[in-house]
């Protein structure tokens, strides 16, 4: 039986290698299997929030999670790892006890100065199919579907 889609396609003209879900997910996949190869010691959100925190500094666990689009269940997690291995520092903030300010060590400064260079070279081979034009309006596309 033939059954129709929205916009009047039929239901056996899906193709999942065309779906933006499918292509986005295997090309994340191919992004963190660099990632991997390059930097082992971290995980991506471990590094992403490493990265953030030596960009803006010292900044509340709420913030650092929207920051680098975490819920805070996750950046929890992320935070009490990175701080299990001296990567960051924790204290409670000047005027609300409940809030928590987190900051890099001097051992999470110096891992991710250290990895940043890495961390371009990724970016740099998972980019390198595309011509420099090419990788310009890939990103600001992806970005516009990011935003909404």
């Amino acid at each position: 039986m033939l059954r129709v889609l929205a916009g009047g396609k039929s239901a056996d003209a899906y193709d999942l290698s065309e779906q933006v879900g499918f292509v986005l997910r295997k090309a994340n996949q191919r992004h963190l299997a660099i990632f991997a190869s390059r930097i082992s010691d971290l995980t991506p959100p471990q590094f992403a929030a490493l990265a953030k925190l030596h960009e803006v500094g010292a900044t509340s666990q709420n913030q650092l999670g929207q920051l680098v689009a975490m819920d805070a269940a996750t950046i929890k997690g992320v935070i009490d790892r990175l701080k299990a291995r001296d990567l960051v520092v924790l204290e409670p903030h000047g005027r609300d006890r409940r809030r928590l300010v987190v900051s890099l060590s001097d051992e999470g400064r110096n891992l991710i100065e250290t990895l940043l260079p890495d961390a371009l070279e990724v970016s740099e081979e998972t980019l390198a199919p595309l011509t420099p034009r090419e990788t310009a309006t890939f990103l600001r596309l992806l970005a516009k579907l990011a935003e909404g």
